[in-house]
């Protein structure tokens, strides 16, 4: 993509409204716009983050076995009147009437559409487990929403919902379900700390959030540094095969941090391995047993012909609110630092003296083989200052920078410039592919 030919409003200064960091380089970087009190557009910066890390999630939720619908975003009231959910989730539901004086709302979680779907399709315990998700946007109508698409009121969201004949299997799929977020994380650049944690509105006696480390998260994090150092599971991870194995060797790591989520037990860990911080929660994963298939009726006959309410649990993870906790983890004075794995360009190129027909023609050069060999390629092609080019690329944080200039079209090198370490090296366009693919 040719710069002159994309939308990418870029602001010089930060605006007042925003208060965190994530909130101010969206905004600043043209990622995002402002429509409402915790309503945005997602600018084409901002959409191409947003649809990576919907890869990344939607690729690591197949690969543990879940199956993908798509679920409206409007509901029937009556669905949680039944639950008994309509009166009690609070005014965050938007609640809406329609021309035909029917009770509906905008979903803010999906618990009682899915079990519905559920008990329409399914009725034995052969057809167990079972695993749905979606990604979806959601509404909640947060009394104060702020901090950009951190706590905003529409956000996109992954849901998933397991279904198992008893609570054994259920907690197996939950299992299933904490190494697939492990692995999501990880994918995205990031370092996730499971935390035991309260199952709110949503219900149950087993929830764990995620969390990763940043100043200006809500949640307090006790850890032993020396727990954040277990790899995820990895993309060898065969959720069938492996998964005893996997959860007999994080044993300890899940007693270490529901115990260090107590200041008396952290208090014990020595001091040259204390983490006192802060958090971003970016996922959160419940099992509830019945608590919905019991009022709704969601019953399967099990293996003894008997007809029992299935087990459940939900997996949310929140795909927009994971585009401003990366930020908050991955950003300098300078802008954005993108994990490669979510940049929206992963090459950026800069002419210096681009009037200059030779330069020009360098850059056109460099752009159709980076992008012949695979490269999703941004190119600075405007009549601007070299600063302006380079403040641009480091401000919307991609990963590579390619610069050609004069001096170095007479040598016969391009500069190539790492945006996460600040280092930069001469090289032929040609070295520098080379690289470039070894690297990706």
């Amino acid at each position: 993509m040719k710069l002159s030919n994309y939308f990418l409003p870029v602001l010089k200064e930060t605006p007042s409204e925003a208060t965190i960091a994530s909130h101010q380089l969206m905004l600043r970087a043209g990622m995002v716009r402002q429509n409402g009190a915790g309503i945005y557009t997602w600018l084409p910066l901002g959409l191409k983050v947003l649809r990576k890390i919907e890869t990344i999630v939607r690729e690591e939720m197949n690969r543990a076995g879940a199956v993908e619908v798509l679920m409206p975003t409007i509901q029937p009231a009556e669905l949680w009147q039944e639950s008994g959910r309509y009166d009690d989730y609070g005014k965050e539901m938007l609640r809406i009437v329609d021309r035909h004086d029917r009770d509906m709302l905008y979903g803010p979680t999906n618990e009682e559409m899915i079990t519905d779907i559920f008990r329409s399709f399914v009725r034995s315990y052969k057809q167990l487990p079972m695993n749905l998700y979606h990604i979806q946007w959601k509404f909640r109508d947060e009394i104060r929403p702020r901090f950009g698409v951190m706590r905003g009121r529409e956000f996109l969201m992954k849901d998933a919902y397991s279904f198992d004949v008893d609570a054994e299997s259920a907690r197996r799929s939950y299992q299933k379900m904490f190494c697939a977020y492990l692995n999501t994380f990880d994918r995205l650049g990031l370092t996730a700390i499971p935390m035991k944690a309260d199952t709110g509105p949503i219900g149950g006696d087993l929830s764990h959030e995620f969390i990763i480390l940043a100043d200006t998260g809500e949640s307090a994090v006790f850890c032993d540094k020396t727990l954040l150092d277990l790899p995820a599971p990895g993309l060898d991870f065969d959720f069938d095969g492996d998964l005893e194995s996997e959860l007999q060797k994080r044993t300890q790591y899940y007693a270490a941090t529901e115990e260090m989520h107590d200041e008396e037990e952290f208090a014990k860990v020595p001091t040259d391995r204390q983490v006192s911080a802060r958090g971003i929660e970016v996922g959160h994963i419940f099992y509830f047993g019945d608590k919905y298939s019991a009022p709704l009726k969601a019953e399967i006959m099990n293996a003894e012909g008997k007809s029992v309410p299935v087990q459940m649990g939900s997996y949310g993870v929140g795909v927009s609110r994971l585009v401003g906790g990366i930020i908050e983890a991955c950003h300098d004075d300078k802008g954005i630092v993108w994990p490669k794995s979510v940049a929206p360009f992963d090459i950026g190129i800069v002419t210096i003296k681009a009037k200059d027909e030779k330069i020009q023609a360098a850059g056109q050069d460099a752009y159709d083989k980076l992008s012949a060999a695979g490269f999703d390629v941004l190119y600075d092609d405007r009549d601007a200052s070299p600063g302006v080019k380079f403040s641009t690329f480091e401000l919307i944080g991609l990963p590579t920078v390619i610069a050609i200039g004069p001096k170095g079209f007479e040598d016969g090198v391009v500069e190539v410039k790492d945006r996460a370490t600040g280092t930069s090296e001469e090289m032929s366009l040609e070295a520098a592919l080379e690289k470039l693919k070894a690297d990706s």
